[in-house]
């Protein structure tokens, strides 16, 4: 059973990581500015999932002041390969229902494992973790766990996880109004849904989660300083160490439970 549960969540992580990089190419654009709806030599994309390559050959293309003709529209691939993010997912999904097991939590978080890769994707890109994805993904987890909490075999806490959620989601809060230029608000929201999946198991697993997302973090920031590719007051991308840690945590929870 378990096996069987595994080789399923790595075909369900292959195919939404297949389906991710039009989606994280429309969505990586500065506050403010509107969803990306044109690829890089200006054909319209089309549809929100699947992989970043234009198709369509037969489109006039407007750049500038020229319109040039339906023939120079050549496909052609943009943004995140679609094979690379397959596999990342499929071993995250593979990850967590190898830790979960055949508990009904490890739906939700296999489930919902490929919004968390795709907020990385964004935040990576541009610096930003989407509204439209953060609280929803805060609320979806919130939702999600509390179906799972009555059902039989399920190994966490709803309440747990729910003072989880806000308990870091605060701590993000405070980090954020000390020093609101190395802390993103973004952060703060993607620590709600976070803080939700690591309470679950208790309160252990949400201590380390969250220490090891600010390791990461802090690691890779040093290494940064070290070969002087970023100066102290450079930022960088903190969302894809949030989840990191938050995916250790959990995966330590999941084996433990």
């Amino acid at each position: 059973m378990g096996v069987v549960l595994i080789v399923l969540a790595a075909g369900y992580g292959a195919t939404a990581g297949w389906l991710l990089p039009r989606a994280a190419y429309r969505l990586s654009v500065e506050p403010g500015e509107p969803w990306r709806d044109r690829c890089p030599e200006r054909h319209r994309v089309r549809g929100w999932l699947g992989p970043a390559r234009c198709r369509a050959a037969a489109e006039v293309v407007v750049r500038g002041s020229d319109t040039l003709p339906p023939a120079a529209a050549a496909p052609h691939a943009y943004g995140r390969r679609a094979f690379p993010l397959a596999a990342l997912t499929a071993a995250v999904c593979a990850g967590l229902a190898a830790a979960v097991g055949a508990r009904p939590e490890g739906v939700v978080f296999v489930g919902l494992a490929p919004v968390v890769v795709l907020l990385a994707l964004v935040d990576r890109a541009v610096h930003r973790l989407p509204d439209v994805l953060t609280l929803p993904l805060a609320a979806g987890a919130a939702a999600l766990l509390g179906v799972a909490a009555p059902l039989p075999r399920s190994g966490g806490d709803w309440r747990l996880a729910l003072l989880g959620g806000g308990a870091l989601g605060t701590a993000y809060l405070v980090l954020h109004l000390i020093n609101p230029a190395g802390m993103g608000f973004g952060d703060v929201k993607l620590a709600l849904s976070l803080g939700v999946a690591l309470g679950w198991y208790g309160w252990g697993v949400w201590m380390a989660g969250a220490f090891l997302g600010l390791l990461y973090g802090a690691l890779y920031g040093l290494i940064l300083l070290l070969r002087g590719s970023a100066t102290r007051e450079q930022g960088f991308a903190f969302g894809p160490f949030m989840a990191a840690g938050a995916l250790t945590g959990v995966l330590l929870g999941g084996f433990g439970a």
